[in-house]
């Protein structure tokens, strides 16, 4: 029996698969070496510094036009443990308003997740069902495309042209397509959090803003025309 040969495309094709899965492996690494050090970064805080810096985040977000003219928008609650951003005040000032406020979700599916936002009506209902961030009730409305004009979106690292790197679950990649657009992204993080640049792949959803406690970047600008 003759044995058989690859063509130059099936070669082609082979070693563009194999470069494909070393770099999204050394993607992987990149992403893994940030987050472990940002975690310590962030955690090495004292509870007063990190006072500080989270109401210097929302005094910024409270400059930006599209979170003025937002008539919903969707919130995390910081998990105290992990030092996130604290967005309370927030909360409070946009509710004041009559803002619409949304917090996001994971209902276990046969499959895995189903993952969104839902309206919160009341901060005191609230839970954490294992998932390690608070929910919203599950019988609060699901927020769908159009009805959410803005999503404030937690980091561990980003960089100025709209990337970040959470903590490998996911959840923001998988469910912002499902609200933007038209909803605008804005990422808040920490001014040491702000990388030259953030490692990404195909599945990384760019965000259109990124907030520190230092300033505000326009990342679609940086990105240029997709």
């Amino acid at each position: 029996m003759g044995r058989s040969v690859l063509g130059p495309r099936a070669i082609e094709h082979g070693v563009a698969e194999l470069e494909k899965s070393e770099l999204e492996a050394l993607v992987a690494q990149a992403k893994r070496q940030i987050r472990a050090r940002m975690k310590g970064l962030r955690g090495a805080l004292p509870p007063a510094a990190l006072a500080a810096r989270s109401a210097k985040v929302v005094e910024r977000l409270r400059e930006v036009p599209a979170l003025m003219a937002a008539k919903s928008v969707a919130l995390f609650w910081p998990i105290t443990r992990k030092s996130e951003i604290d967005l309370r005040p927030l909360d409070a000032s946009l509710r004041e308003r009559g803002v619409r406020l949304y917090y996001p979700f994971m209902t276990p599916t046969a499959s895995g997740f189903h993952t969104g936002f839902r309206l919160l009506d009341d901060t005191a209902l609230l839970e954490e069902r294992g998932r390690g961030f608070m929910e919203p009730p599950t019988s609060a409305p699901e927020a769908a495309r159009g009805e959410v004009d803005l999503v404030v979106v937690p980091a561990l690292a980003a960089s100025a042209d709209g990337y970040r790197i959470g903590y490998g679950i996911g959840y923001y990649d998988v469910t912002l397509p499902d609200l933007c657009p038209p909803a605008t992204t804005v990422i808040v993080a920490l001014s040491f959090q702000l990388l030259a640049e953030a490692p990404h792949s195909a599945g990384d959803f760019p965000c259109d803003l990124v907030v520190t406690d230092e300033g505000v970047s326009d990342a679609r600008s940086l990105r240029g025309p997709v």
